[in-house]
C-alpha cells in the first residue's frame, strides 16, 4: 500500500471558508452583505474545521483586526462629520433613502439615495442649498472614508488567513 505525503485535509476545507471570506469583503462594497462579519464567519469555519492552536490563533487574530476596523470606522469619519455639524439623523434618513434607492434603482439607487436623502434633510434644516450641498459632501466623504476602512479591515482578515493557510499546510 502507498502512502501519500499529501495533505490529507480535503479541499472544500480550503476553498470553501475562502469563497465565504471572499463574498464578506465584497458585502463591503455591495452593502447587502453584511461584510465582515461574513469573512469572519469563513475564518471561523476554517479554525473549526482545522481544529488546531494556529487556527484558533489566526481566527483571535482576525477578531482583533474586525474590532479595530469597528473602532476606526465609527471614530475617524464620524468625528469628522460631528465636527462638520452633521447629525446622526441626518446619516440615519440618508441611509433609509438609500436602501429605498437601491430597490427602486438596482445598484446605483443606493448610492444615489443615500446622497438624496442627505441633501434633502440638510436642505430642510438649513433652507440654504449650497450648505446643505457641502454638508452632503462631508457626509459622503465620511461614507467613502468607513466604507475604505472596512475594505482596509478585510484585505487585512484576509491575509492573516492566507498566512494561517501557508502556515498550517
Amino acid at each position: 500500500m502507498l502512502i501519500s505525503a499529501v495533505s490529507t485535509a480535503p479541499e472544500a476545507s480550503f476553498w470553501l471558508p475562502g469563497l465565504i471570506i471572499v463574498i464578506g469583503i465584497l458585502g463591503v462594497v455591495v452593502p447587502v452583505i453584511p461584510g465582515l462579519i461574513v469573512a469572519l464567519v469563513g475564518v471561523l469555519i476554517w479554525a473549526l474545521d482545522l481544529g488546531s492552536t494556529t487556527g484558533w490563533v489566526i481566527f483571535g487574530l482576525c477578531v482583533a483586526v474586525y474590532a479595530a476596523g469597528l473602532a476606526l470606522q465609527f471614530l475617524i469619519p464620524g468625528k469628522r462629520m460631528k465636527a462638520a455639524g452633521i447629525k446622526n439623523s441626518t446619516l440615519l434618513l440618508g441611509l433609509l433613502l438609500g436602501i429605498i434607492g437601491f430597490f427602486v434603482v438596482p445598484i446605483i439607487g443606493g448610492p444615489l439615495g443615500f446622497v438624496m436623502g442627505i441633501y434633502l434633510v440638510e436642505a430642510g434644516q438649513s433652507r440654504d442649498r449650497d450648505q446643505a450641498w457641502r454638508q452632503t459632501k462631508v457626509a459622503l466623504r465620511g461614507v467613502l472614508q468607513s466604507m475604505g476602512i472596512e475594505l482596509l479591515a478585510g484585505m487585512t482578515i484576509l491575509t492573516i488567513w492566507i498566512a494561517g493557510v501557508l502556515l498550517t499546510r
